[in-house]
């Protein structure tokens, strides 16, 4: 899968309200320090835990499913093996209305069936990614930590 890096910095652009499918409240997790660091980036995300709903982190209320989410989100971020992406992206379709623009599978997820099917809604779907890795190259993060992230900057230091 390749994703063009118009395609990825659009989509992280326009996202505002991210449901993170399968968040921990570990801190080692990695769902836990995407979630962290795309909430300090100043994204609404949504924990959606079943093992942790009622619990606050993020900011947010976690909640045991996408149909119980507070508000519509833009972008589902699916921390689930891909044998589960599928059921993921199928309650997502079900439940969450015309705000939602994108399904990202972070990293080792891939479901090409279920991406078809969001596909077909007219939905993104990133597979295999994290878009905190992402968000950090495509706006020039991970220079500091000597990646080469292809992007072109003026800015001193950032």
């Amino acid at each position: 899968m390749s994703y063009s890096d118009a395609k990825l910095r659009a989509i992280l652009e326009r996202t505002r309200r991210i449901a993170c499918v399968g968040v921990s409240l570990n801190p080692t997790r990695p769902s836990y320090f995407v979630a962290r660091y795309l909430t300090l980036k100043g994204f609404a995300v949504f924990g959606v835990n079943p093992a942790y709903a009622g619990q606050e982190e993020f900011g947010q209320t976690i909640v045991a499913s996408l149909a119980d989410l507070p508000e519509p989100v833009d972008m589902v971020d699916i921390f689930r093996r891909s044998d589960q992406a599928g059921a993921v992206v199928d309650e997502a379709l079900a439940t969450l209305g015309p705000e939602l623009k994108t399904i990202w599978m972070q990293i080792g997820v891939e479901d090409a069936e279920a991406a078809a099917r969001a596909e077909a809604r007219g939905i993104d779907v990133i597979m295999n990614r994290c878009p905190k890795i992402e968000y950090q190259r495509l706006f020039g993060e991970l220079r500091w930590g000597g990646f080469a992230t292809g992007v072109i900057s003026s800015k001193l230091g950032s």
